[in-house]
C-alpha cells in the first residue's frame, strides 16, 4: 500500500511525490525530528500531546490522515520556507543514503507544493 501526494488539477503531466505507507511514516518522523518533535507523544501517534500544542509550520503536514484529504494552497505556500531551509545543504549528505533520500523527498515535495501554489490548486493525499 501506498501513498501519493499530488495537485488537484486534471493535469496528468502535473508532478507528484509518493511513498510507501511506512516511508511516509519514516518520512513525517524525520520531518518532526527536524522540528525537535517526538511524534511518539503526539495525539494519535500513541502520545496525549495536541498537536494544537505543536508550533511548526509543517503541522498541516504532520499532522493530517495519510490516506485521503487535501492541503490547501495557502498552507502549501505556509510549509515551503521552513521545508527549503530543511533540504537545504545538511552536513555530510554524501556519506548518509537514508539523509540523502530524506532530502530528496523534500525537494520532490516542495516541487508538488510549488506546483499547487503557483497554479492555486489544493495537495490531495491519495
Amino acid at each position: 500500500m501506498g501513498l501519493m501526494l499530488c495537485p488537484a488539477d486534471d493535469d496528468v503531466d502535473s508532478p507528484d511525490v509518493s511513498w510507501s505507507s511506512y516511508g511516509f511514516d519514516l518520512y513525517r518522523q524525520w520531518l518532526a525530528g527536524a522540528e525537535e518533535i517526538a511524534v511518539a507523544e503526539t495525539a494519535g501517534s500513541g502520545g496525549a500531546r495536541p498537536w494544537s500544542d505543536v508550533t511548526t509550520a509543517l503541522t498541516p503536514l504532520l499532522d493530517h490522515p495519510d490516506d485521503e484529504g487535501e492541503l490547501s494552497p495557502a498552507q502549501c505556500a505556509a510549509m515551503l520556507p521552513r521545508l527549503a531551509a530543511i533540504a537545504g545543504d545538511p552536513p555530510h549528505m554524501a556519506d548518509d543514503d537514508i539523509l540523502r533520500r530524506r532530502v530528496d523527498d523534500t525537494r520532490e515535495l516542495i516541487g508538488v507544493m510549488t506546483y499547487c501554489v503557483d497554479r492555486d490548486v489544493p495537495l490531495v493525499f491519495c
